[in-house]
């Protein structure tokens, strides 16, 4: 069975790219249902997240996930600011590095320990002493990970963050084209979207 994970992600933007990102998650959990395609919010939902990790498995997990790559338009009223005359709202989604593919990343550099998972984290999140945090001791870069039910789940997940964090760095201290692209992700493509999301429910506009 394949297995994508997307990021998707507010770049720079506002309060509402953020609640952006978080509904635009169900929307596509939502369209994979109708497409027999499992997708799977990886790490703890915020309220408002600035990014989100989202798994995507089945059949036509590619197609899925290729379909929904780049930036993602969301036209209606803020949900914040009443009367805010601005109503284009934009968000990134990329495909996340796979760790096995990032240099910079050694299993023997990363020390991982075990602790009680802790605050919301909704349903999957059990108290056991399954979370993870997991440290890269060549940069000291530290991200947890307590949504999986299972310590190997977390790890797998803690792992991922960490190839994530590394990509981004090394994009940031690349060279022209790789700031480039790094810039181009971070201020987002508002002039293509590859999808278009209208009002409160998140109906999709068809393409023309």
């Amino acid at each position: 069975m394949t297995e994508i994970t997307l990021h998707l992600t507010s770049g720079k933007g506002p309060d509402e790219c953020c609640w952006v990102v978080a509904q635009l998650a169900q929307a596509f959990i939502r369209e994979g249902l109708r497409q027999g395609v499992n997708c799977d919010i990886l790490d703890a939902q915020e309220e408002l997240p600035a990014s989100l990790l989202l798994s995507i498995t089945g059949e036509q997990a590619e197609a899925f996930a290729s379909e929904r790559i780049g930036t993602i338009q969301w036209v209606g009223d803020s949900p914040f600011r009443p009367g805010h005359r601005r109503r284009n709202w934009f968000v990134g989604v990329t495909l996340a590095p796979s760790p096995e593919t990032v240099p910079d990343l050694r299993d023997e550099d990363i020390v991982f320990q075990t602790m009680r998972a802790s605050g919301p984290g909704g349903q999957h999140v059990n108290k056991t002493d399954s979370a993870v945090r997991a440290t890269h001791r060549p940069t000291g870069l530290v991200v947890t990970a307590q949504e999986q039910r299972s310590q190997h789940a977390n790890r797998k997940l803690a792992k991922l963050k960490l190839a994530l964090m590394l990509e981004e760095r090394r994009l940031q201290a690349g060279d022209h084209a790789r700031q480039a692209h790094w810039s181009a992700h971070q201020s987002l493509e508002r002039g293509n979207p590859v999808r278009t999301y209208t009002g409160p429910l998140f109906k999709l506009r068809p393409s023309r």
